[in-house]
C-alpha cells in the first residue's frame, strides 16, 4: 500500500473520529488498525485487538468559534466606534455583537432574514431608517441605536439589553424580564459578554441623553456632560 493512501486512510480515520467526537453520545469511541494498516474506528470494541479508547460525552450538539480575519475587523473600527460614541455603547460591546451576529460578513443573511453586520430584520431596520441593510455605515448605525434604546429599556443592563437583541423585548419581559431560557439566547449573551469583557464603570459617571431638533428632525445623542456643558 502507498504511503499516500495511508495517509489518505488516516485523514479519512480521523475525520470519523471527529465525526465521532461531534455526536450526541455517552459512550466510548474505539479506534485500531486492521490486518491491512487500514485505521479503523467504532463505537464497538474489536475483541483481540489492541485498541485505543475514547470518552465522549453526551452532548445534543456543537458549536464552534467562527474565524474572523483581522482585516475584516479592522475594516469596519471606525464605523463601530463613531455609532458606540454617538450613541454611548461601548465599542467592544458593538464589535462582540458584530462578531457574534456575522462574524464581520456585511452580507450574512440568517434563515429568519435578519441581514448584514447587526443582523436587522427588516422590521428594525426600517424603523432606523436603514435602507440598505447591506451597507455597512447604515446597518451598524442602525443596530447600535436599536442596542442603545434596549439599554435604556432595561437601566443599562447589558445583559437584558442583549437578550432582547436575540429573543425580542417581548421575551424578555414575559419573564419578568430576566434572560429568557432560551439556549440560543443563552449562549448568544455568554459568548458576547466573553468577547466585550466587563463594562468598565467610573463611580459617579452619568450618561446624560441630549435631543435636539436638527433641521426639523429628532437628533439624539449620549454623552458624560450636561446639556449646558456639551454645547
Amino acid at each position: 500500500m502507498g504511503r499516500d493512501r495511508r495517509n489518505g486512510l488516516r485523514s479519512l480515520g480521523f475525520s470519523l473520529l471527529c465525526l465521532g467526537f461531534a455526536a450526541p453520545a455517552s459512550a466510548q469511541i474505539y479506534s485500531w488498525t486492521d490486518a491491512n494498516g487500514r485505521l479503523v474506528v467504532s463505537d464497538r470494541p474489536q475483541p483481540g485487538t489492541p485498541v485505543r479508547s475514547y470518552s465522549v460525552p453526551r452532548a445534543e450538539n456543537v458549536r464552534a468559534t467562527r474565524y474572523v480575519n483581522a482585516n475584516r475587523v479592522n475594516a469596519y473600527d471606525d464605523v463601530i466606534v463613531e455609532h458606540a460614541r454617538l450613541n454611548g455603547v461601548r465599542p467592544d460591546l458593538v464589535r462582540a455583537v458584530v462578531q457574534v451576529e456575522s462574524a464581520f460578513n456585511p452580507y450574512a443573511r440568517s434563515p429568519k432574514g435578519a441581514l448584514g453586520l447587526m443582523q436587522l430584520m427588516p422590521a428594525t431596520a426600517r424603523e432606523f431608517g436603514v435602507a440598505n441593510p447591506f451597507n455597512a455605515v447604515e446597518n451598524v448605525r442602525g443596530g447600535v441605536a436599536y442596542l442603545r434604546r434596549l439599554l435604556d429599556r432595561y437601566g443599562n443592563n447589558e445583559q437584558l439589553a442583549l437578550a432582547a437583541y436575540n429573543a425580542g423585548p417581548g421575551a424578555v419581559d414575559r419573564y419578568g424580564e430576566s434572560v429568557p431560557p432560551y439556549r440560543e439566547t443563552q449562549n448568544y449573551v455568554s459568548r458576547i459578554k466573553k468577547l466585550a469583557g466587563p463594562a468598565v464603570r467610573v463611580p459617579g459617571t452619568k450618561i446624560y441623553k441630549i435631543i435636539e431638533i436638527v433641521d426639523g428632525r429628532e437628533s439624539v445623542t449620549y454623552t458624560d456632560k450636561p446639556a449646558s456643558a456639551a454645547r
